[in-house]
């Protein structure tokens, strides 16, 4: 058996969003005890060393550059940009219990207050 694993998909290192994204997982990280974390972008290994170190993140970062993981969870997609439709990662987080079933989809997760949102589902 392993452990429960949060899965979170974000747009872009160093941006505004996902830098409140992170670090508020960071700041909550302690009461994630247990929980595997790992962040997804499509981003490449160096940025997201340079974006992990910058802000002192304790959870690993996954580089998808051909955005295949993404496709695969469905979070590749048309999303809106300045008010423009592009493709691109929309942020969606998946929390997986011990046997990686997914018990909790967040489809459209808003940066600020997503990690208490997800330490509050590790409560239940």
């Amino acid at each position: 058996m392993g452990a429960r694993t949060l899965v979170y998909f974000y747009p872009k290192d160093n941006t505004p969003g996902c830098t409140a994204e992170a670090c508020g997982i960071r700041d909550v990280f302690p009461r994630f005890e247990g929980v595997r974390v790992f962040g997804v972008s499509p981003d490449s290994v160096k940025s997201h060393r340079k974006f992990a170190d910058k802000y002192q993140l304790p959870f690993t970062l996954l580089a998808d550059e051909e955005h295949k993981l993404a496709e695969a969870c469905g979070v590749w997609g048309e999303k809106s940009l300045y008010g423009r439709i592009v493709q691109g990662f929309n942020r969606v987080s998946f929390l997986l219990d011990e046997n990686a079933i997914v018990t909790k989809v967040w489809p459209k997760v808003k940066a600020a207050g997503h990690a208490v949102e997800v330490v509050g589902a590790l409560q239940l």
